[in-house]
């Protein structure tokens, strides 16, 4: 079985499914281990790279499981069929190459997915609040920075996962992590404070990134675990 580091393993966790699509997916680690641990029935496995398309496609073939995971070639969401999958799972992108995927096949998104960006996931918990998706677990995994791995569902109304929280803080560090208070996180916002401090001045984005950093420790500091 492959060994997945600790944000895959994150991102394991919260995938179950009958058919689930892993884009991206550079050496189908992820997807593999899926099938092996029977959290999906069935996977698609979709890369838009040469390379590691015929990586994925000899790891499959090792694993035995050609019969259950289909290695497809192409970019994002575009080889898969409109509600072909129940759930879709992008991980080690950037939160901005995510949005581009979720934005320009908007109908073959399903109903479900799982993200592990590697920067911050921020334009993600918005493009979600936009698309009637809400944030059913989130997750800080440990490793070269802290990775945030979410899991988004389709829902309609507004997403109770942020009541009650400030706003810019809960987009900022995930609604579902603050009311957590993990020592990850606590960690992550008091590096930010420090880091944010001294570039910040009056008019600059440090200014407004440094308040919301502060509004989530004094947040934090009144609910501790």
């Amino acid at each position: 079985m492959p060994n997945l580091d600790a944000r895959l393993q994150a991102a394991l966790h919260l995938i179950q499914a009958e058919t689930h699509a892993d884009i991206g997916s550079d050496h189908a680690h992820l997807p593999i281990r899926l099938a092996q641990l029977g959290r999906i029935t069935r996977g698609v496995i979709v890369e838009v790279n040469s390379g590691p398309l015929e990586h994925a496609r000899v790891n499959v073939a090792r694993a035995g499981l050609t019969d259950r995971l289909e290695v497809r070639a192409g970019n994002g969401l575009a080889p898969l069929a409109p509600g072909e999958v129940q759930s879709a799972s992008m991980t080690g992108m950037g939160a901005q190459t995510m949005l581009g995927i979720l934005t320009r096949t908007p109908g073959r998104v399903p109903d479900a997915l799982v993200l592990q960006p590697n920067d911050s996931p921020e334009p993600l918990r918005r493009w979600a609040q936009e698309s009637s998706y809400h944030v059913a677990a989130e997750v800080l995994a440990p490793g070269f920075w802290r990775y945030p791995v979410l899991r988004l569902e389709r829902q309609s109304g507004p997403d109770p996962a942020y009541a009650g929280l400030p706003g810019n803080a809960a987009l900022r560090y995930g609604p579902l992590l603050l009311r957590e208070g993990s020592g990850l996180l606590r960690e992550q916002v008091a590096a930010d404070i420090a880091r944010l401090t001294p570039l910040a001045a009056p008019g600059r984005a440090a200014e407004h990134d440094l308040h919301v950093a502060q509004s989530a420790a004094v947040w934090l500091s009144g609910n501790r675990k």
